[in-house]
């Protein structure tokens, strides 16, 4: 395998790459150091202003999985240095990042993992036919013999296998189809955890990432979604990289490859590795530096804008009025044949799918509490409750019970729609939507545990399923609110993620060009925090705003998928809820004196390589896979 590397990652190659990272990373950071001042003023300003949509009824947890892992179990992973298939065991921690153990044993000792998943940009596949689609592009102009041996010979049905465009790919196998799909939605829960890796808490320091990624992309002539937006800021770096160096080594390199098809596919794999952790390095160093000069200006800045709010806002205004007069006719040209057409074919698209999951949630979420109320029933104590809430408490972030709701979402669609707005897939919006569902589905449990453990303090045994139906009432028309709300602006976001590149790359040309001189009717104090570029956008936006907030509108006045109408504002029956929002999450196992160990929360103790040792035991979302049969190791797996 080294080998394979070290031949065609030759000195001149390395510095190919060193040199293409560099001049990537250099015109990011001007893009970055621009971005970042816009967005320290569009945040002081928001904090002085004030603003913001309806208020959230339900309570946020801060932190959700404190002590707690999220799934463990054994299952075969091949091993590219043996060639061979070997028994492993998978432990998932709070972090969502996997780690990989020789047994059990090894990490119940507390021993570092033999090696750390970090899933941000992979995709799970559950067929050998799936992998070898997607490998089979990996080379598309390379002429070899295909040969006669299967690419990979699994020791099971049931293959899992983690496949990246760039990364090394990891294949396990488990022994039933039942296993194969508990650890399918747990490796799919750590891809979406992972790619949702930019921070929405960080006001400044991801708008200006996101934005600064967004130009570059432009810049290039990619105006639309980017499936590559996954995991934290170095690693999106990098794929910004790759995407334009892979083609350009993959040239200089397929040719000189040895061996059949699949050999050459497999060591284009290695190599792809090998540039990808070389790329990473040098992302992480350099994007370090550039948001440690921002963040060391940041005091200075928002000194300045503070003091000159008034004037950059009237600067501001000034400008936008005079872009506005020469795109605003475009933009509304563009608007009238191209975007309203599509405004509501494209809503129905999105609000079926997403209303369906998020009724999902509300169905799972009720199912508990109507379970648990029956057991109470039967049993009627308050240990039988707490039993029965240590497992709703983290229901959230049980993968496998919720899969019925992440499923359908997953049947969003924009078939034909693709191409004329240039949206690579739907799995941006996809994905979006889900992570949308888990926060609801955590804020409802987290509401209704509040609420419950503040009633059962004062409560007797006998009262105890009238308590748990009106706390759960509560709960649930609280849920449906805020369901609306989180939906109607899902719905306005990613209308806009469709249209707004779309016009961007109609209107740019013929737009662009007019922008430099608009930049000299601001104050040179001022130019870090007005941009013309910025403007331009905000234009853009604000043109098809209206039409897009009209059709949301509608939808809700109709009541379709459940919306509720703007004018409806749910009053606050709960005053005092908010204080219980401060209280840190509630220890049921406590409650019951430490018997609330229940199906679903094996204890497992906590290891990680790059982080320190954690002797205490640690409660376990999703329960672990008990083996009856044993699958024996296919020795030889590539021809």
């Amino acid at each position: 395998m080294g080998d394979v590397i070290s031949s065609h990652l030759d000195e001149a190659k390395r510095e190919i790459i060193t040199a293409r990272t560099a001049v990537v990373n250099g015109e990011f950071g001007r893009l970055y150091e621009q971005q970042y001042a816009v967005a320290l003023f569009n945040k002081v300003r928001f904090d002085v202003e004030g603003g913001g949509g309806p208020q959230a009824q339900l309570l946020h947890r801060k932190i959700p999985l404190e002590n707690k892992s999220i799934f463990s179990g054994s299952l075969f992973q091949y091993l590219e240095e043996s060639k061979k298939w070997r028994n492993r065991f998978l432990f998932v921690p709070d972090s969502y990042n996997i780690n990989c153990y020789d047994n059990k044993a090894s990490h119940d000792r507390g021993l570092h993992p033999k090696g750390t998943i970090n899933c941000a940009g992979y995709k799970v596949l559950t067929s050998m036919e799936q992998y070898l689609d997607l490998i089979s592009n990996s080379l598309p102009d390379v002429k070899a013999k295909a040969g006669s041996s299967p690419f990979l010979k699994c020791a099971s049905q049931f293959p899992l296998v983690l496949w990246h465009p760039y990364a090394r790919h990891y294949y396990f196998c488990v022994a039933t189809e039942k296993e194969q799909q508990k650890w399918l939605a747990v490796l799919q829960d750590c891809v979406r955890h992972a790619n949702d890796g930019l921070s929405e808490e960080n006001k400044v320091q991801t708008p200006a990432f996101t934005d600064a990624v967004r130009l570059y992309r432009q810049a290039q002539g990619h105006y639309g979604t980017w499936d590559m937006m996954c995991g934290v800021a170095p690693q999106i770096l990098s794929n910004l990289v790759m995407e334009g160096l892979l083609p350009e080594l993959r040239e200089l390199i397929s040719p000189r490859l040895k061996g059949k098809l699949h050999e050459r596919q497999r060591n284009w794999m290695l190599i792809s590795d090998a540039v990808y952790s070389l790329v990473q390095g040098q992302c992480q160093t350099q994007y370090e530096a550039v948001l440690q000069g921002c963040e060391a200006a940041r005091c200075s800045l928002e000194a300045s804008i503070r003091t000159d709010m008034d004037q950059i806002i009237t600067s501001k205004e000034h400008v936008t009025n005079k872009i506005k007069a020469v795109v605003l006719p475009k933009a509304e040209k563009l608007l009238k044949v191209s975007i309203q057409p599509y405004i509501s074919s494209i809503l129905d698209a999105l609000m079926e799918p997403t209303s369906r999951g998020f009724s999902e949630v509300r169905d799972v979420f009720f199912r508990e509490l109507v379970d648990m109320s029956k057991n109470t029933l039967n049993e009627g104590t308050k240990e039988t409750v707490a039993q029965h809430m240590e497992k709703i408490s983290m229901l959230a972030f049980h993968p496998v019970k919720m899969n019925s709701c992440y499923e359908k979402v997953e049947h969003l669609s924009l078939e034909g729609l693709q191409q004329r707005f240039d949206v690579s897939s739907p799995s941006v919006f996809v994905q979006r939507a889900q992570i949308l569902m888990r926060e609801q589905m955590d804020d409802a449990v987290y509401t209704f545990e509040q609420i419950l453990h503040q009633s059962l303090e004062s409560l007797g045994t006998d009262e105890l399923c009238k308590t748990i139906q009106r706390c759960q009432d509560r709960v649930i028309k609280k849920f449906d609110y805020d369901s609306s709300t989180v939906r109607k602006r899902f719905f306005r976001e990613a209308l806009l993620q469709i249209f707004i590149p779309y016009m961007l790359k109609q209107l740019s040309p013929s737009c662009g060009s007019e922008l430099p001189r608009f930049q000299e009717l601001i104050f040179e104090d001022f130019s870090r925090f007005i941009l013309v570029e910025n403007i331009f956008e905000e234009v853009v936006l604000h043109s098809v705003m209206k039409d897009i907030m009209m059709a949301v509108k509608e939808a809700a006045v109709q009541r379709r998928h459940n919306l509720y109408r703007d004018s409806i504002v749910l009053s606050n029956s709960d005053p005092s809820l908010h204080l219980l929002g401060e209280s840190p999450s509630i220890d049921w196992a406590k409650e019951v004196g430490g018997a609330a160990a229940g199906e679903d929360g094996e204890d497992g103790g906590e290891g990680e390589g790059g982080e320190h040792h954690k002797t205490r035991r640690t409660k376990q979302v999703v329960s672990m896979i008990q083996r009856r049969r044993t699958l024996r190791p296919c020795q030889m797996v590539l021809s």
